[in-house]
């Protein structure tokens, strides 16, 4: 059984497409549970549709609490033994789900899987760097300064979280980051390098578009600086919080109209 966490809040319009990329899966074993942070759009009147589809919950936040929440929610009602999260503006292709689950009983050490991603920007593909493509192994380093997991191209296995801990509901952006770290200095990043996520960008409601963003970087960085790591992941980790500092500190003077030379 797999546990999909759909978090949606005030994307009426993009979350059928999500859901029915779910619900359209090759792999059927699967609960779909959509948490609504307390949408103020036609999200439930969206979500009507698939009322007494025995696969899809939903579950309605009383007031706006954030992704990392709407997660924790989603997580904490679900009973599968993997676990799976979809952005609401995203969606997979519909072999996503039973190339991870084939993944993972042929890896049973494995904790976390994930997939290669199609870029969309407004209705175009893009194609990423180099440096964006999903990677296997020991990549906490490399994940340092650069994100290489995402949330809807990840699989992983429920006991990862009991273990490291959930998303952090303090952390209003960079959630993902804080958690991948922490899963990475344990355990490597498994990979199906194949792009089975349409992951669709250039929007100015999504998170990553949204300013300040640097001091949720550092308050992840200094987190994880307080777990046991290895010399070299620590180094990385410390030189990465400084560089962060420094781009947060020049953005805040920035917004503030604080000329600087």
């Amino acid at each position: 059984m797999v546990t999909v966490v759909i978090p949606t809040f005030n994307r009426a319009a993009l979350l059928p497409r999500a859901v029915d990329s779910v619900l359209a899966q090759t792999y059927q074993a699967f609960e779909l549970i959509v948490v609504d942070d307390h949408s103020g759009d036609e999200t439930p009147e969206a979500l009507a549709q698939w009322q007494g589809d025995g696969r899809v919950s939903v579950i309605r936040h009383a007031e706006n609490r954030g992704v990392s929440a709407a997660r924790n929610t989603g997580l904490a009602a679900g009973r599968g033994e993997l676990a799976a999260f979809l952005d609401s503006d995203d969606e997979w292709l519909p072999s996503k789900l039973e190339a991870q689950a084939e993944y993972f009983a042929a890896h049973p050490e494995a904790m976390l899987v994930q997939t290669q991603e199609r870029w969309m920007r407004k209705g175009r593909r893009v194609n990423p760097g180099q440096k964006h493509l999903k990677k296997a192994g020991d990549i906490f380093i490399d994940s340092v300064s650069l994100c290489l997991i995402s949330p809807s191209a990840v699989m992983l296995r429920r006991r990862l979280l009991d273990e490291v801990g959930n998303f952090d509901e303090t952390l209003r952006a960079a959630e993902d980051y804080d958690l991948w770290l922490r899963v990475l200095a344990r355990y490597p990043a498994g990979l199906i390098d194949r792009e089975l996520v349409i992951r669709h960008g250039g929007r100015d409601d999504q998170l990553s578009a949204q300013p300040g963003l640097d001091k949720y970087r550092v308050m992840a960085l200094e987190k994880i600086l307080r777990e046991p790591l290895t010399p070299a992941r620590r180094q990385a980790a410390e030189a990465e919080l400084q560089r962060r500092r420094g781009i947060y500190e020049a953005g805040r003077l920035k917004r503030a109209g604080v000329v600087t030379e």
